[in-house]
């Protein structure tokens, strides 16, 4: 067994994390579409050659637990066919990913004549066909109307792209010159991190840095047990409301039951309902990256993400549920029921770790999609998460206008970005302050409100916005959030409101107004100390009427 020491640890967990950086620069700076390159909707990551994974770059949250699966599925499906020169795509829910938008491009890392590691690059696709622009249809309900899947297949072999699949991929998507656009660019950051990977092997050799793998996997998960060990021993449980599918407004409910025992977390989801008739569904591969999302805030929120931290982890659910959709379940819309079991695991920890968790947040992306013709006659579509409301913690106020937990580290478009691409404009972005955030001892972060004016003819929009009935959850006495909603303002005046809609008909002039939720509170809010009442006030978060009713807030308090 190789030991290596200290100083060469440092140096290859240093390379790869490098890497990482690097595969992203490289797409954010070669990409086509603005949801990547503004947005970075993608992640990338190296994994060992079992397809464990080693090091990320911070991107897309949901994608730390869909790397290994979605790369361990393409080494079962192959096997020993697999050669130096070939890269491989898959935008397969059921085998280890999300939804088909997302396209996972991976390349085995060969060096002497076997392979050393994996690169991966999964990014969101703007469009893959499906019954609607942008493919994620929220009244689906069937895999086979969110568009086109290619569950493991060799987009290069010998370094050369494969023309019969880019003709696939051209005639099934309705901005083709975008998505081969994007291809190339995730074909290009596998590249690089490959250059990367033999750099290190012809330096130290494949011996030492596959040792250094195993090292940093095994270091994490000792790291990780230690920090559950010190956790009380017990089982905490959470329950939670899905407003509707898309299909129908039923209230959907779900359960976790959490349980620690010495060094291993369980989260057990029986008891959750079958897959549901609309696309807010996930897969396995998504609801285990939604669970360890949490577990790794739990055990080392700041640490690089790697398999080993995840080894004390276990994720008990019965296949076909909501939360392990299968084929043909549709799951277009994936995050929005993937980040229900993020906060389900979140609720169930929050007492049990308070100065880490937070009350509810807004949850849901709060995703609309705008499609049409430009002033040129072209096609557009324009996707946009949004940022809201996070809870209040024990020792302060939410977060306001944060992207929310599925995310992770990404952005919302500039401005300046929507109106030179898009025939749209911005005539309003502003904190949420009317429709409020949980009041306690600690307030509730508010949510955002944008507004987009229409400035073309025929176009039309599609939303599926969670929160829209059930508000973000307070702690130990504190008030519940405050709900989604999408509102389109009518050039004539008239205002219609919306959750989860697959089509709404526009014209110019038309404002489509979306408004997140602010999150929950947490403690007794007349246990807020009144010269903070009095700041809120000032700076326009609350009223004082809110103040004396809410708070208990005379003016003479603070004074």
């Amino acid at each position: 067994m190789i030991v290596v020491d200290p100083v060469t640890q440092e140096i290859i967990e240093g390379k790869l994390a490098a890497t990482v950086d690097e595969m992203g620069v490289v797409m954010a700076r070669t990409s086509m579409s603005p949801v990547i390159y503004e947005v970075l909707d993608f992640a990338c990551g190296l994994l060992t050659r079992e397809g464990e994974l080693v090091a990320q770059m911070n991107g897309i949250t949901l994608f730390t637990g869909t790397f290994g699966t979605q790369v361990k599925s393409l080494i079962a499906l192959y096997g020993d066919d697999l050669e130096d020169g070939d890269i491989l795509l898959t935008n397969d829910p059921y085998s280890g990913g999300t939804h088909a938008c997302d396209f996972a491009i991976v390349k085995p890392i060969f060096f002497d004549g076997r392979i050393l590691a994996y690169a991966i690059n999964v990014a969101h696709y703007l469009d893959v066909g499906g019954s609607v622009p942008g493919s994620l249809a929220p009244n689906a309900t069937s895999v086979f109307q969110e568009g086109l899947r290619l569950p493991g297949v060799k987009v290069v072999r010998s370094d050369r792209f494969s023309g019969e699949v880019l003709r696939i991929i051209r005639e099934n998507v309705r901005l083709p010159e975008v998505a081969i656009g994007d291809l190339t660019a995730q074909v290009a950051t596998v590249r690089v991190a490959a250059r990367r990977m033999g750099e290190l092997a012809r330096k130290y050799g494949t011996d030492v840095v596959e040792a250094a793998f195993d090292h940093l996997l095994s270091v994490s998960e000792k790291q990780a047990r230690a920090a559950i060990a010190a956790l009380p021993d017990g089982t905490y449980e959470a329950q939670d409301i899905i407003d509707g599918d898309g299909v129908t407004t039923d209230p959907i409910s779900v359960k976790v039951i959490v349980t620690i025992a010495g060094d291993r977390l369980t989260a057990d989801f029986t008891g959750c309902p079958p897959a549901v008739a609309g696309p807010i569904n996930c897969a396995a591969g998504a609801l285990q990256s939604a669970v360890r999302t949490i577990f790794k805030a739990l055990v080392a929120p700041q640490a690089p993400s790697n398999e080993g931290w995840f080894r004390p982890l276990s994720v008990i659910a019965p296949k076909g549920s909501v939360f392990t959709a299968e084929k043909p379940s549709p799951t277009g819309w994936y995050y929005e029921g993937s980040v229900h079991a993020s906060e389900l695991v979140w609720k169930a920890l929050a007492k049990l770790m308070p100065e880490r968790f937070s009350a509810g947040s807004y949850t849901s992306l709060c995703v609309v999609y705008v499609a049409g013709k430009d002033e040129a006659g072209q096609p557009f579509i324009h996707i946009e998460p949004q940022h809201g409301g996070w809870g209040a913690s024990r020792d302060g106020d939410g977060a306001n206008a944060l992207i929310a937990l599925t995310d992770g580290d990404t952005y919302n478009y500039s401005v300046e970005v929507i109106e030179a691409r898009f025939p749209l404009r911005v005539r309003r972005y502003a904190l949420n302050v009317e429709g409020g955030s949980g009041a306690g001892r600690r307030r509730g972060g508010f949510g955002v409100i944008r507004d987009y004016e229409i400035l073309g003819d025929g176009a039309s929009a599609y939303c599926s916005f969670g929160r829209t009935d059930t508000p973000p959850w307070g702690i130990e006495g504190g008030k519940s959030g405050s709900i989604n909603l999408l509102q389109v303002e009518e050039n004539g005046g008239k205002v219609l409101n919306f959750g989860r809609e697959p089509h709404i008909g526009l014209n110019r002039g038309d404002l489509v107004r979306i408004i997140t939720g602010g999150g929950g509170g947490w403690g007794d809010p007349r246990a807020r100390e009144p010269e903070q009442v009095r700041r809120d006030v000032e700076d326009g978060y609350i009223t004082s009427e809110v103040a004396r009713s809410l708070y208990g807030y005379e003016e003479d308090m603070a004074s």
